[in-house]
């Protein structure tokens, strides 16, 4: 499986886990679900931030806490 790093602008995904308790408690309340379809919009020049839609809205992770978000892409 994929994460969300792994993703690039355009791609669509599903959030199906995550690999950091601490830090899913914060994107849980941010709207990150499992089972909510995301879009990666876009990533800064350096590769971080990246900023995905979720629930309605943009948002802005650092590369390394999108990468512990387990997506499911469909590839």
């Amino acid at each position: 499986m994929d994460t969300m790093a792994d993703l690039q602008p355009g791609d669509k995904a599903t959030i199906v886990s995550f690999t950091d308790d601490e830090l899913s408690l914060k994107l849980l309340e941010m709207g990150c679900i499992p089972g909510e379809e995301i879009i990666f919009k876009k990533k800064a020049p350096l590769g971080c931030p990246v900023s995905i839609e979720v629930a309605g809205y943009l948002l802005s992770l650092r590369k390394a806490e999108a990468a512990t978000v387990i997506v499911n892409c469909g590839k």
